[in-house]
């Protein structure tokens, strides 16, 4: 049984050209971010965005690997001559790369051998001692390297196959949060969230968002903590500087 320890965070590895083009717009970054916080506890701390290059990937997985304690990798796993995500943490970890014999097998099952062709067999390449992630949408796989989580990038697909990460997760502390919409300018509440934010230092994270709404402006004020009680305590201080300066809050 896997223990439970507090903090546990991940890093994001985006690998593709074409988010780097502006040709494609991620949209794997706020799902995974949400489904590890709300399903894992796990905090994701960096997200770095990289082309389809491996010497860049080998690095990135390499130091992000070393430093966090998760790495989700998106993209480059499909079926052309660029998608190089799974030969690339295979060298990142010196592991021998080739067909893995169940990927290749569930691979073969779901095609059928005169449909298998040498495009659909290089998505059962990768590191030979990867564990699997089922993939109930189109079959192919994603992997597990050491501590990397290697997914689609097609977001209908990660998305199906989130949850058959989660056994393989160690689970930390699920991070709650309070939003505060105020009709105000940031100048006029800056210097009461720096002493709100250095009271509780560690324990809260305050942040402060302007947004335009029904043609005013106005700042979002959002405490996020592993503490329901201390992110209590920083919602009454808040209340208490913004019924003294007198301060419009906006209800959504």
């Amino acid at each position: 049984m896997k223990k439970k320890i507090k903090k546990v965070n991940a890093a994001i590895l985006i690998i593709g050209n074409e988010i780097l083009s502006g040709r494609t717009q991620d949209k794997n970054i706020v799902f995974i971010t949400n489904w590890l916080n709300a399903s894992c506890g796990i905090t994701v701390s960096e997200v770095r965005i990289i082309p389809d290059v491996e010497k860049t990937i080998v690095k990135n997985v390499r130091l992000l690997s070393k430093n966090y304690n998760y790495v989700f990798t998106t993209g480059g796993i499909g079926p052309t001559h660029d998608d190089i995500t799974a030969i690339s943490i295979s060298k990142a970890f010196r592991v021998k790369y080739g067909y893995h014999p169940e990927a290749y097998k569930i691979l073969e099952n779901y095609y059928g051998k005169k449909k298998f062709n040498d495009g659909r067999k290089k998505m059962a390449k990768m590191p030979i001692t990867a564990k699997l992630i089922h993939n109930p949408s189109s079959a192919a796989p994603g992997f597990i390297t050491k501590n990397v989580i290697s997914l689609p990038g097609v977001p209908s697909i990660l998305n199906s196959m989130i949850e058959n990460c989660k056994k393989y997760l160690v689970k930390g502390v699920k991070v709650h949060s309070k939003t505060i919409n105020l009709f105000t300018v940031e100048s006029n509440i800056s210097k009461q969230l720096g002493e709100i934010q250095n009271k509780y230092k560690k324990l809260v994270d305050i942040g402060s968002y302007p947004f335009f709404r029904l043609g005013k402006i106005g700042v979002s004020v959002v405490s996020r903590s592993t503490s329901k009680m201390y992110l209590n305590n920083v919602q009454k201080d808040l209340m208490k500087f913004i019924k003294i300066k007198k301060v419009k809050i906006l209800k959504i």
